[in-house]
């Protein structure tokens, strides 16, 4: 069996965690510092995003040397420390990886510019078409065209993220063995988990070609040799240790792709993310806009991603929050009127699917968005583009300003709130970026709600460890198309479990099957125990489950 379906894993945003230096961002000795919080939150791993040397254009996604740290987040010896004050707590570290792209302030990549072949060889140049347009009509996911001019030697490279993060060319096997060497650096040192960002992108065919849809998604997402690329330094790396666990952040993916990453089979990775359950508020597509989320839409591909998973022996990485996400309890339930009942219930959804639970901090303390008041309180990059280009689009600065407090990458990446103290405790001097205004009364240290919460989602890690079923049992949903209840059932050869969650703020009904009426006993919920009655009645944001020997 392998070895992490019982685990947690908790994302810990080294910016925004803890500072200890005073000048308001956070750092490797501040994650050190609450050691104590995450072991007494019962995880197993410590996801860490990038804090490599960085021009910080992308906070961090944009690397300039892969085994450094950068001096704002510390130096390798605070790294050393942490890494082995987290073993001695019974926790390992998670790294991120960014394997797709370097910084246009990479070694490499200025090498390149000075005109050395070798290292042109590294990334992804080509000439400008015949009329000496851009190569391809691929649009960046940061918004504008996916190509930038190369110096002045009439070439252009490809920039699928901003244009200071320059796409690697995977197929020259000198970068994968670069790649191979970044990878084998932390492993020497003791880490245990590799986040693998984007890597789904990694396997760009050698031909480049106009998309038809003028965006060109389709055409170097999830490509076969992609498949190759990650065997490959499974392989030479990771693959040759027992107990590491990697997850790769895979863009537009699918459920069969999801099936080759994942299937221990297959040689390439323990699980993945996938986002498409986070793209239900998007209208048409879109992700700036405002609407509704689309419960029925979000139930359907929860159970295509747990039904399909397990049928074909992948394994989900399950998420509603990382730092590029929303707040889900801003986003998915009412964090105003009932705080307790969301948080806990989106965590409860979550926790008990089959696959592997990730926690963003401060989820388990009912964070919130921030909900900024103007755009100057916004420092994210893709949200700057973003509102450059509504503008142009001839909105209005409140219509602007609305989809950016419900869509913005800066909801998540707040600092954390540890107290009631000025900046919530995260800093003592000027934060990064501005705290959130509800730090008063959600913090760690005397938020009662808080506490409330972070003890729910401490239940539900130790349920996971108690119950094989819940780390490793079939998933089957139920009753899929009621209007406000998404519900399902877990098994294995010793137990069941009926898992029952209420989206929505106000009563739901649920009818019980008839075999559940005997036997069953309270497991855990966000409301009083009580007994299975046939008809169930939820309370507003209310979840509950229930067990059953076999």
């Amino acid at each position: 069996m392998e070895k992490f379906h019982d685990k947690v894993i908790y994302q810990a945003y080294p910016k925004s965690f803890k500072d200890t230096t005073g000048n308001g961002m956070g750092d490797l000795n501040g994650v050190r510092e609450k050691l104590p919080y995450l072991a007494d939150l019962g995880v197993d791993m410590i996801w860490l995003n990038p804090f490599y040397q960085s021009p910080q254009n992308d906070n961090g996604y944009d690397v300039a040397d892969y085994c450094s740290v950068d001096p704002m987040f510390g130096t390798m010896e605070d790294f050393d420390d942490l890494l082995a004050e987290a073993k001695k707590r019974g926790m390992d570290l998670m790294l991120d990886m960014v394997l797709n792209h370097t910084s246009t302030a990479h070694e490499w990549f200025q090498k390149a510019l000075a005109g050395e072949k070798k290292y042109q060889d590294y990334y992804i140049l080509r000439e400008p078409k015949e009329d000496g347009s851009y190569p391809t009509n691929w649009v960046s996911k940061f918004g504008g065209p996916a190509w930038a001019p190369f110096a002045d030697t009439g070439k252009y490279y490809l920039h699928l993220f901003d244009e200071t993060q320059a796409d690697l060319n995977w197929r020259n096997p000198e970068v994968r063995e670069e790649m191979v060497k970044v990878v084998k650096f932390w492993l020497e040192k003791g880490v245990k988990g590799f986040r693998f960002d984007v890597i789904n992108l990694i396997g760009k065919d050698e031909e480049l070609i106009d998309a038809t849809d003028g965006v060109g998604k389709y055409l170097y997402t999830d490509r076969p040799i992609a498949h190759e690329f990650i065997r490959e330094l499974n392989e030479k790396t990771y693959g040759q240790y027992d107990d590491i666990i990697t997850v790769g952040e895979m863009s537009s993916t699918t459920v069969e792709n999801g099936i080759k990453y994942s299937n221990p089979e297959q040689n390439e990775l323990s699980m993945i993310f996938s986002f498409h359950h986070l793209k239900v508020d998007y209208k048409d597509g879109e992700k700036w806009t405002i609407m509704p989320f689309d419960f029925q839409e979000l139930k359907k591909i929860l159970d295509e991603w747990q039904a399909g998973m397990s049928d074909g022996n992948g394994w989900n990485a399950l998420f509603w929050n990382n730092h590029d996400q929303p707040r889900s309890n801003s986003r998915f339930g009412d964090p105003k009127n009932y705080p307790f009942e969301t948080a806990t219930m989106l965590a409860q959804t979550i926790h008990l699917l089959r696959g592997t639970p990730y926690i963003y901090q401060g989820e388990e303390i009912g964070m919130t968005n921030p909900n900024y008041e103007n755009i100057s309180d916004y420092v994210d990059i893709e949200t700057k583009n973003a509102y450059r280009e509504l503008k142009e689009n001839g909105w209005d600065e409140k219509e602007i300003l609305e989809v950016i407090r419900e869509k913005s990458r800066d909801n998540s990446r707040t600092p954390m709130q540890w107290a009631e103290s000025e900046h919530a405790g995260f800093t003592t001097g000027e934060p990064w970026l501005k705290v959130p205004e509800n730090y008063r009364t959600i913090n760690v240290k005397s938020g009662k709600l808080s506490n409330e919460i972070r003890d729910y989602y401490k239940q539900l890690i130790q349920l996971r460890k108690e119950y094989a079923v819940i780390s490793r049992g079939t998933y089957r949903a139920i009753q899929l198309d009621h209007a406000s209840i998404y519900a399902y059932l877990r098994e294995d050869e010793r137990h069941e479990v009926l898992v029952v969650n209420n989206f929505y703020g106000k009563i739901a009904l649920f009818e019980v099957p008839e075999e559940w009426l005997q036997g069953a006993s309270h497991l855990i919920g966000n409301h009083p125990e009580r007994n299975l009655e046939k008809s169930l009645e939820l309370q507003p944001y209310e979840t509950i489950a229930f067990v059953k020997k076999k």
